[in-house]
């Protein structure tokens, strides 16, 4: 009963959202322009490159090219879900709106997480897909039940991973009011995603491994798709997936004990 009332809530969540959002129609063909030249350049990024050498750490172009379908899939989720909500936690704290989305019958957590989406991410997001299933064909690889099932589960793993770091940050709101500045600093560190991770030093290997987990959110899913990425890998990006899960709720309902009402 309880899913089918979060589900329900979801659901006028996106009717909402959609509903106002498609008020300005030419917005939308405009992101669209948009979001096609911005993959446009970042293959021109790649390519430049991949100029004067054959394959960057053991990736050639057309294996790097899965790495960017993912990362413009990411990104499209990004701007789709995280941005237009997360950003929204620090308009909650300074306005003492968090009063009422705290006093809702629905989770806390749930309701900020989700309740916008910015239908313009989508259009990333078909890009992406569509990026890699070019891939795929260019790249020889073949489809079964096995390969669809790790790659389906490493992708989902990076939007949650994602969606952890996103919210962690958000979170430190409470205490800190000017937190924009480090989720922009966080989207910087992701555009190294879109670049395969060997192509780094060991000492940046470690580090988008273990405090930025680039790794985990680009690198191991195009690992996959290739048929390159260990089976230890993949378990070990399942880990690091529920482990930033649990951080990330833990800390939201540990910074909740610090929320200083608005009537307070």
């Amino acid at each position: 009963m309880k899913l089918k009332k979060y589900i329900k809530i979801y659901t006028l969540f996106l009717y909402t959202s959609l509903s106002s959002e498609l008020e300005y129609k030419t917005n939308l063909i405009i992101d669209f322009v948009t979001a096609i030249l911005s993959l446009i350049g970042s293959i021109f990024l790649l390519t430049i490159f991949f100029q004067n050498t054959d394959n960057i750490g053991g990736w050639n172009f057309q294996q790097a090219l899965i790495i960017q379908g993912i990362y413009t899939i990411l990104n499209g989720i990004t701007n789709t879900w995280f941005n237009p909500n997360l950003t929204e936690i620090v308009k909650h704290i300074r306005e003492g709106t968090l009063d009422f989305v705290l006093l809702k019958p629905v989770d806390s957590q749930f309701f900020i997480s989700l309740k916008k989406i910015a239908p313009s991410g989508f259009l990333e997001i078909i890009l992406g897909f569509a990026l890699l299933f070019y891939c795929i064909r260019i790249n020889q690889i073949n489809i079964n039940l096995a390969f669809l099932f790790l790659c389906l589960t490493t992708v989902i793993c990076s939007i949650l991973i994602l969606y952890s770091l996103w919210f962690l940050i958000s979170t430190t709101t409470i205490w800190f009011v000017k937190t924009w500045n480090a989720t922009e600093v966080l989207r910087s560190f992701l555009y190294i995603g879109r670049f395969p991770l060997n192509s780094f030093s060991f000492s940046l290997k470690i580090f988008f491994s273990i405090f930025i987990p680039i790794a985990f959110i680009t690198s191991i899913p195009s690992g996959v798709f290739l048929g390159l990425a260990k089976l230890w890998e993949i378990i070990l990006e399942i880990i690091v997936c529920g482990i930033f899960l649990i951080a990330s709720r833990r800390f939201w309902l540990f910074a909740l004990k610090y929320y200083t009402s608005a009537s307070s």
